[in-house]
């Protein structure tokens, strides 16, 4: 059985490796959930490792271009969307 894990997105008030303009990682966290897939399948389904979307969802990491394109068409959103920049 899959299970969430819930997206830690501020550790002791600091934000780590994010710019305060840059919402990828509050957008993946909330497209995940809202699409009821867990860390591990969305791993699977972008073909990395469910580490990897960890780090994107708590903003340690920043996906490269070709990912983020991979990530907005699985979600049929725009990039804009992706990074905050849009409503849609």
């Amino acid at each position: 059985m899959e299970h969430f894990v819930p997206c830690q997105i501020n550790w002791n008030g600091l934000f780590y490796n994010i710019s305060m303009n840059n919402k990828f990682f509050e957008q993946l966290c909330a497209l995940r959930k809202e699409n009821n897939l867990s860390r591990a399948k969305l791993a699977e389904t972008l073909n990395v490792s469910v580490r990897l979307i960890s780090y994107w969802e708590n903003g340690k990491r920043e996906c490269d271009f070709d990912m983020l394109i991979k990530i907005a068409d699985l979600f049929s959103v725009s990039i804009d969307y992706l990074l905050g920049r849009k409503e849609y």
